[in-house]
C-alpha cells in the first residue's frame, strides 16, 4: 500500500509556518483524513488500471471494495471549506468536480427533464432517468465535492437517495462539509421518511467526521469594511448610495432584464457588472438557485437595499435569503446591503432547520466583509470579467 503524500499537512504545515494561521490540532486531523483519502483513491486508480474489467464496465466489481469519502460536519468558521479546498486542488485526479449543491441539483434536474424528453420522443426506451444521469454524471466525475451540504428543497429531498445510490454502484465518492450531522439534514422537512434512506447512504459511503474546534477563525479575519449597513435610515441609505456611486465610477445605471429558462428575471438598476436590487426583489419574489446563478453570470457586484427582520411569518423569503447568500458566496461575489440590523441579529427565531442555516449564512455575511474575501472576490471578478455584460 502507498504511502501517503501528506498534500494537505503539508500545505497546511506551511500556512502555520507563515503565520497566515493558527496552529489547530483538529485541523491538523481533518487534514490528514484528507491526506487519507488521497492515498486510498491513488490506491484505486491503480487497481482499476490493473484490472481491464474495471475500465471496460461503468459499474464497480462486486468484489472491489469502495473507496469510502468522508463527510465533515462542525460549526461554522471551523475551516471545513479551506481544508476541501486544499484537498481538492491536491488530489491528482482529472475527473473531480466541485459544485455548489444548488448547482449540482439544478444540473441534476436539466438532465432529467432531457431524458424524459427523449423518451417522449422515442429517443430512448429506458424509462427510469437515474441509471441514465448517474452514468453521465460519472462519465464527468467520480470525485463529487460539496462545500456546506444541506437540503431545503423537496424536490431534491425526494431524489436524493435514488440519485446516489446509482452513483455510489458506479464509484462515485462524495466528500461534503456541512453545519449539521448527517441525521440532522432536512431536519422537519415535508415526507421526511422518503429522505432518510439517503442518510443511510451517507453513513456507508463516507467516514463522517466531527470538527469540534472552538475557535471561529472567519471572526479572527474580520475588518470593518462598509459592506453592511444598518440600522436602515438616511445614513444607511447614503451610505449605499456613496458605495454605488464608486462601484459604478459615477456611471448612469439604468434598468435591465435578464432571458432566463423562458421567462425575464427585472434587474431594477445595472451598469457593467454591478446591479441593485431590493430584498423585495430578490427574496419576495418566486426565485431560485438557478434564477440567481443566472443574476451572478451578469453580474459580479451585488446590492441589496432594504433587509427587514426575518421569522416564522417569513419562512419563504428567509429561506430565499439563505439560498442568495450562500449562491453569492460560493461565486465569490461581492455584496452591498443595507438591514434593519447587523448580521446576527436578523433572524428572530432560530428553530428547526433554518436556525441552523442561518447560521451559515451570519458566518458567511461575516466573511463577506473581510479583506480576505474582498481579495478572492476581485479575483474572481478578473477572472470571469469577460463573462459579465457590459
Amino acid at each position: 500500500m502507498p504511502n501517503p503524500q501528506s498534500l494537505v499537512t503539508q500545505k497546511l504545515e506551511r500556512l502555520v509556518a507563515e503565520g497566515a494561521l493558527t496552529r489547530d490540532p483538529v485541523q491538523f486531523a481533518i487534514a490528514r483524513r484528507f491526506d487519507g483519502l488521497i492515498d486510498a483513491l491513488a490506491q484505486s486508480r491503480a487497481e482499476r488500471k490493473s484490472n481491464a474489467l474495471g475500465w471496460l464496465f461503468a459499474r464497480r466489481k462486486s468484489d472491489q471494495a469502495p473507496t469510502r469519502g468522508l463527510y465533515i460536519h462542525g460549526g461554522v468558521g471551523r475551516g471545513k471549506t479551506m481544508l476541501m479546498d486544499m484537498f481538492f486542488e491536491a488530489v491528482p485526479i482529472k475527473r473531480k468536480r466541485r459544485a455548489h449543491f444548488h448547482e449540482f441539483m439544478g444540473d441534476v434536474h436539466a438532465r432529467i427533464n432531457r431524458h424524459r424528453q427523449k423518451l417522449k420522443a422515442g429517443e430512448t426506451s429506458e424509462a427510469d432517468p437515474m441509471p441514465p444521469v448517474a452514468a453521465e454524471l460519472m462519465a464527468e466525475a467520480r470525485l463529487v465535492c460539496f462545500d456546506e451540504f444541506t437540503v431545503t428543497d423537496i424536490a431534491d429531498a425526494m431524489i436524493l437517495s435514488r440519485l446516489f445510490g446509482e452513483l455510489f454502484k458506479r464509484g462515485c465518492v462524495l466528500v461534503a462539509t456541512s453545519n449539521v450531522a448527517p441525521d440532522d439534514l432536512y431536519r422537519d422537512g415535508l415526507n421526511r421518511s422518503l429522505f432518510t434512506p439517503f442518510i443511510g447512504l451517507l453513513k456507508q459511503y463516507t467516514d463522517v467526521v466531527a470538527v469540534e474546534s472552538e475557535t471561529d477563525y472567519r471572526m479572527e479575519k474580520h475588518v470593518e469594511v462598509p459592506v453592511w449597513s444598518f440600522p436602515l435610515g438616511p445614513e444607511a441609505d447614503g451610505n449605499m448610495q456613496r458605495a454605488f456611486e464608486r462601484e459604478t465610477a459615477g456611471k448612469t445605471a439604468a434598468p435591465a432584464s435578464i432571458a432566463h429558462r423562458g421567462r425575464s428575471i427585472a434587474v431594477p438598476l445595472a451598469v457593467g457588472d454591478v446591479a441593485r436590487f431590493t430584498y423585495k426583489d430578490l427574496c419576495e419574489a418566486p426565485l431560485g438557485a438557478s434564477d440567481y446563478l443566472a443574476i451572478l453570470d451578469h453580474y459580479h457586484t451585488i446590492f441589496i437595499d432594504h433587509v427587514p427582520y426575518m421569522g416564522p411569518e417569513r419562512r419563504n423569503e428567509t429561506k430565499r435569503f439563505i439560498l442568495l447568500i450562500d449562491t453569492l458566496y460560493d461565486r465569490r461575489a461581492r455584496l452591498f446591503a443595507s438591514a434593519v440590523s447587523s448580521p446576527f441579529e436578523l433572524l428572530t427565531a432560530r428553530n428547526g432547520t433554518e436556525g441552523f442555516e442561518f447560521d451559515r449564512t451570519v458566518s458567511r455575511l461575516t466573511e463577506m466583509q473581510s479583506r480576505d474575501y474582498e481579495a478572492e472576490a476581485a479575483a474572481a471578478r478578473t477572472l470571469n470579467s469577460h463573462d459579465y455584460s457590459e
